[in-house]
């Protein structure tokens, strides 16, 4: 008698599964093409490993959001709702309210808790686009690559818009032909910028605004670098810029617009996975339909220790001082041989490398061959765009760790670009 084993074999072998096709447009994450790039490499083991690599912040976890996790550890018995407590959107839009100066925000229809503002900005795209209306989605190039997989996996293409040094690596939104703004559903941006640290102005938003009046796309603010910046003032945000142009008063306050911040940089809490999405009320309204069938509520513990978080501006105050005196440390180190400056905000330097004599990935394969130190290619944070790839020839280092660290890392790289020099 025939084994059913090989029989099922053969159905398995001989028999396409059935899958999205759009899955094949993803591409490697970075970090994977990182983890390719250095296969072949075995660090200098004279040297301590330094990782530059990864934005996962590295400050510790303020104790008292432990403790409010710990003193509500018995919200595990309960299945969570999707719009998530009440006493949760209303810490979240006091927040809102204290930090951008905004009139009453509606915790009721203006504000939805998420796990972390990545799985709801992938979220997002599946509810504002028709994947049959051959869509596209407007990202900055470089940019966080979960706007291009969402944008496919919503059915639709990305459109990339190339950052400019000139403009203090904004990108130039004019230069987009209205054929392709006729075809634009959806715009993802990120201010502060990833990997730039770029801050949008109040004529940015303008523009961006008038353009989505007029093609009647959504915006997605991508705001989770907010509360890390290095100026006096802080940067300007997209409901808070709405607000300041009348249009957080007009009959449907915040039209278009959702902005997706995070308490992972903020707080130092990446692991919680606590996030909001805020804004239009009507676009928020079919966000959370779509989440009450994905399945994506906040575990009440981590609502309740969100809820101290948002409640407390010490210890984000004392966190942004932390990344002040790292960045006022470090950036004068790496200016000797490098062409990066200070970002208006974030935790990234976004550094040329182009006097070294050595391409992005060269440069990244070599420092950590030589000095064990990890930095990421620019070019795997971008795409060939309009003739060209925005990242290429830059790097993009996380001072995401202890200053002592940081400045080990900084002085190991002088070295190493010194050598290069000789």
């Amino acid at each position: 008698m025939r084994d059913p084993r090989c029989f099922f074999s053969n159905i398995v072998n001989n028999v396409s599964i059935p899958v999205n096709p759009h899955l094949d447009k993803l591409q490697p994450y970075p970090f994977e093409k990182l983890r390719q790039l250095f296969a072949q490499v075995t660090p200098n083991d004279q040297f301590k490993a330094i990782s530059l690599g990864m934005g996962e912040p590295k400050h510790p976890t303020p104790p008292f959001i432990a403790q409010a996790l710990i003193d509500n550890i018995g919200g595990l018995a309960t299945y969570p709702t999707t719009i998530g407590t009440d006493a949760l959107r209303s810490a979240i839009a006091g927040w809102l309210e204290r930090r951008y100066g905004l009139p009453t925000i509606n915790p009721a229809t203006q504000v939805l808790p998420v796990n972390g503002s990545r799985e709801a900005l992938f979220a997002f795209a599946q509810t504002v686009i028709d994947p049959a209306a051959r869509s596209l989605v407007v990202c900055p190039n470089p940019f966080y690559q979960i706007y291009e997989g969402a944008a496919y996996l919503a059915g639709a293409e990305p459109y990339f818009v190339n950052s400019d040094p000139a403009r203090n690596f904004g990108c130039d939104y004019d230069s987009i032909p209205a054929s392709v703004w006729e075809r634009v559903s959806l715009l993802f941006l990120c201010s502060p910028g990833n990997p730039t640290g770029a801050v949008l102005t109040l004529t940015d938003w303008e523009n961006l605004f008038a353009l989505s009046e007029r093609y009647n796309f959504v915006i997605a603010a991508d705001e989770c670098y907010s509360e890390i910046y290095h100026g006096v003032e802080a940067p300007l945000g997209a409901l808070q810029a709405a607000h300041i142009l009348g249009l957080s008063s007009v009959e449907k306050p915040y039209a278009r617009l959702v902005v997706f911040s995070s308490l992972s940089k903020r707080s130092n809490v990446p692991g919680m996975r606590s996030g909001f999405v805020a804004g239009d009320a009507d676009v928020l309204k079919k966000f959370l339909l779509y989440r009450t069938y994905h399945g994506s509520a906040m575990s009440t513990v981590v609502q309740a220790a969100s809820i101290a978080a948002w409640n407390d501006e010490t210890h984000v105050e004392d966190n942004r001082e932390q990344y002040r005196a790292k960045f006022n440390a470090i950036t004068p180190l790496l200016q000797q041989v490098l062409d990066v400056a200070l970002p208006d905000a974030g935790f990234y330097l976004w550094a040329d490398v182009t006097r070294t004599g050595l391409s992005d990935t060269e440069f990244a394969q070599r420092l950590y061959a030589e000095y064990n130190v990890t930095v990421l290619p620019g070019s795997y944070l971008a795409r060939d765009a309009h003739g060209v790839n925005p990242g290429r020839n830059r790097i993009r280092m996380a001072l995401v760790a202890e200053t002592s660290e940081g400045l080990e890392a900084a002085q190991r790289i002088v070295q190493f670009c010194k050598t290069l020099v000789k």
